[in-house]
């Protein structure tokens, strides 16, 4: 097991003892210490039930060689997951994700990779009983918060994570059953809409007077993510109807690929289900695959989720898939059947595949999928969720069958995040919507509809909204949390302030989209970010560069967690938002995406004109929004 402390300051990668540079993005690696940073992560911990009367039935040796066994699984899913192995805790493991690199999706991450390690235990349990006569179970317990990452004094005590959060991850272990995985109510908050949980439990735990909530993790499907709540559309009359029209003419015969593109939060998926319900009133049928941050390394997996569900065999066992498919694509070729058994994952283990090269095999199977859609006479709608974090065959292949959808009566819908530059972003022929903030006015009315119209609130929406930046899941998400965490009382669309205005925080949930993003700049644009927080709001260049020295702020505009405000001699630039007015930084909680929709096939920032496109001055974007 690699020591936690170990991993690239850039990537993550976990390093050799020995690695002077790291062997997946080549990135030197020094000897300075890495400085502690709050991060919002999820911390696990795996502990072994009855430790002390299995190491008297087996010996020291025996023990050492079960643990050891143990400890590599562990940290193999761990690893899987993107989780850093922390430290070995004698009968145990500590876990955390989201450090060093943030996840914006760290608790989920973690979910999976307890249940993995229940499995992976399974069968070393079922091993160790037959040959030793004993019970091997563990406990794993989970707890999501902030906490201080960074190293702890020298030598090999390394990088890990401080802080009370990592002491209530221990106690959602210890109370955990054998067998299973316990959630602090932090974790189940962020994972509630994606798993299957046991009704909320009170439990008593070491060092606290009350009993504290938790939940029991019971499984994570195949399935998208559930939306906790659906808020009003408010801003998108443009997009949808831009949308509108372009399904009207696929239904017609004239295919088309929509490209939908905006930053985390922005409304990708909600005009996504917009244009699907306007689809279903249609009667037109909706196929759609969404891709993971944490399987983005799995070939194959987002091609082949899209290609079941537009096969109709998402729900059908091995046996009946192949049948159904067959009735479905009668004339093709029975080799090419089976190679596109293979790649739905319902290949028949007792018939041999053809013995065909990959390259090969790829161009059967697009000839095979491709002649399959242009054969197809009624119309649908296909859609491609979260493209930036597509596996690579995946992309490719969806690329080649991208190339037919002019000719079929197809609506093809692709959701991605400005970083996004790959194969599916420069189909030809595809139509861009880049979602623009809500403007002001927007925003207040979203706000309003969240919050009601009591007096009391009336500050408060101003505030969400100055926050939130035009923004819609942020302004979802804050007040959300101000609900939670009971500054508001009362039902949605109701609420009554009880708290302090000045008590708006920054949600776990939008801290951790964020802090990936900032994770991913480099250490000098990531220093130059930090600079400019201690600054305000506004800065400009001459008071940057005296702090930083070779401050490099281009790549925070083009991440857009900056704005570049003036353009004459001495240019401003403002950091989105200011500094919590407690002191603490929050340079995160607003970002202001690029406003523009652009051309057919065009990757550039300039605006366009013409019909479905809103009309640009010289100095004014697609939006109509703030420059």
């Amino acid at each position: 097991m690699t020591a936690a402390g170990l991993a690239c300051a850039v990537c993550g990668t976990e390093l050799a003892e020995t690695a002077k540079f790291c062997g997946e993005c080549g990135a030197p690696i020094t000897a300075a210490t890495k400085p502690a940073e709050y991060k919002q992560v999820t911390v696990l911990f795996a502990d072994v039930v009855h430790s002390m009367q299995i190491a008297a039935a087996v010996g020291a040796e025996r023990l050492r060689e079960i643990m050891t066994e143990l400890v590599n699984r562990s940290a193999a899913m761990v690893q899987r997951y993107g989780g850093t192995v922390d430290k070995f805790t004698g009968d145990g493991i500590m876990a955390v994700f989201g450090a060093p690199i943030a996840l914006e999706d760290h608790a989920f991450r973690a979910c999976l990779a307890a249940l993995e390690i229940q499995r992976v235990t399974d069968r070393l349990a079922a091993e160790i009983e037959r040959r030793d006569g004993i019970t091997l179970q563990l406990r794993v317990g989970l707890n999501s918060g902030q906490v201080i990452a960074g190293e702890i004094g020298s030598g090999p005590m390394g990088y890990t994570a401080i802080g009370a959060q990592v002491g209530l991850a221990q106690r959602m272990e210890s109370v955990a059953p054998p067998g299973g995985v316990m959630l602090s109510a932090s974790t189940a908050r962020l994972v509630e809409h994606a798993a299957a949980l046991r009704e909320p439990e009170l439990v008593h735990i070491k060092d606290t007077d009350t009993p504290v909530p938790a939940r029991r993790l019971l499984a994570i499907g195949d399935h998208e993510p559930r939306r906790r709540s659906e808020s009003a559309l408010v801003g998108r009359t443009w997009e949808i109807s831009t949308v509108t029209a372009i399904l009207d003419e696929a239904i017609g015969g004239a295919g088309c690929v929509v490209n939908i593109m905006g930053p985390p939060g922005i409304g990708k998926s909600r005009l996504v289900r917009e244009s699907a319900a306007l689809a279903a009133d249609r009667g037109v049928a909706v196929f759609a695959t969404f891709c993971e941050s944490h399987a983005r390394d799995i070939p194959f997996h987002a091609v082949a989720r899209l290609l079941r569900a537009g096969l109709g065999v998402s729900d059908l066992d091995d046996r009946a898939a192949r049948a159904h498919i067959r009735t479905e694509v009668p004339d093709a070729d029975p080799e090419d059947m089976l190679l596109l058994d293979d790649l739905l994952g319902i290949r028949d283990d007792g018939v041999e595949l053809p013995d065909v090269a990959p390259e090969a095999r790829r161009r059967r199977l697009t000839a095979l999928v491709n002649a399959a859609s242009l054969a197809r006479q009624t119309p649908g709608v296909y859609v491609v969720e979260d493209a930036h974090w597509i596996d690579a065959v995946s992309e490719s292949m969806l690329a080649d069958f991208l190339a037919v959808i002019p000719q079929t009566p197809s609506l093809v819908l692709i959701t991605y995040r400005p970083e996004y530059h790959g194969a599916l972003s420069r189909v030809s022929g595809a139509q861009t919507i880049a979602l623009r903030p809500l403007t002001d006015a927007q925003t207040s009315v979203l706000t309003a509809e969240l919050l009601g119209s009591d007096a009391s609130i009336t500050g408060l929406a101003a505030h969400i909204g100055a926050r939130a930046a035009g923004n819609p899941f942020f302004v979802e998400e804050i007040v959300r949390d101000l609900a939670e965490r009971a500054v508001l009382h009362g039902e949605p669309g109701a609420y009554l302030l009880r708290g302090d205005v000045a008590d708006v925080e920054v949600p776990a949930t939008l801290q951790a989209t964020i802090g990936a993003r900032i994770d991913r700049l480099g250490s000098t644009a990531k220093r130059t970010l930090n600079a400019a927080a201690v600054i305000g709001s506004r800065f400009g260049t001459d008071l940057l560069t005296s702090l930083v020295d070779s401050a490099d702020v281009p790549p925070l505009i083009e991440a857009e967690l900056v704005d570049r405000v003036g353009v004459l001699p001495a240019p401003r630039v403002c950091i989105s938002p200011p500094a919590d007015p407690r002191g603490r930084l929050r340079i995160t909680a607003q970002i202001r995406p690029r406003r523009v929709a652009l051309a057919p096939g065009r990757r550039d920032r300039t605006p366009p004109t013409g019909i479905g496109r809103r009309e640009c001055g010289p100095d004014r974007r697609a939006s109509g929004g703030r420059r």
